[in-house]
């Protein structure tokens, strides 16, 4: 459990998506954290200069890093979001895209003693049902690799679907169709030279945009 001294829906909204960025290796900038909350420009420079003089953030150089309270904040948010998502999965046989969608709301209203019984309940998970790491539990990295550097032919294991394709509409469901699950086990028939693969999971073929596949983690 994290300790912040913040529950202000709007900060938690924000350092979760800082903090997502960041985790998915990208770069923290206004133009991308309005991308990823649809919301203005104008609306994030006036939201960051807030979360500035509330201690949660420092801006330099056009790029924006989470303090040490930020972070706290954000990892709350991200382990409840994240466990609730493995409740709506798993418990209440959600979809993805769907669970998705509703742990987005949970996580601003989550308590202490919930967040501990839905762990309990859960048998203390490591990830989410994406394969993503929940804050605060015995989670091990894995050395994987996007899809995309896999060549013709390799056998893998998916690990992870990174927040960014969380958010690409449409994509949640045609994963989870697929059987592109954490976990499972494939392999690569065909890479093409745009970036676009085919793979063999559960015996059935499925093309694989290059959006995708170089943003799926696996292990070979």
């Amino acid at each position: 459990m994290f300790n912040s001294p913040e529950r202000h829906p709007a900060f938690e909204e924000y350092c979760e998506c800082i903090f997502e960025l960041h985790e998915d290796d990208l770069d923290v900038i206004q133009a991308r954290i309005a991308e990823r909350l649809q919301v203005s420009r104008a609306s994030v420079s006036q939201m960051i200069e807030k979360m500035n003089k509330a201690g949660l953030v420092v801006a330099e150089n056009s790029r924006i890093t989470l303090t040490v309270a930020g972070q706290n904040l954000a990892q709350q948010v991200v382990r409840r979001h994240r466990l609730a998502e493995r409740f709506l999965t798993d418990i209440l046989g959600l979809s993805w895209a769907d669970a998705h969608q509703e742990a987005g709301k949970w996580e601003h209203v989550i308590s202490d003693d919930v967040e501990v019984a839905m762990n309990r309940v859960l048998g203390a998970p490591t990830t989410c049902p994406h394969g993503n790491p929940i804050p605060g539990s015995s989670y091990i990295a894995t050395d994987a690799v996007p899809l995309s550097q896999l060549a013709s032919g390799t056998k893998f294991t998916v690990s992870r679907i990174p927040e960014e394709l969380e958010f690409t509409p449409g994509l949640l469901d045609f994963l989870q169709q697929s059987s592109i699950l954490p976990g499972r086990r494939g392999e690569i028939s065909e890479t093409n030279h745009d970036g676009t693969m085919s793979v063999v999971i559960d015996g059935n073929t499925i093309g694989v945009s290059a959006f995708a596949s170089s943003r799926i983690l696996v292990t070979a």
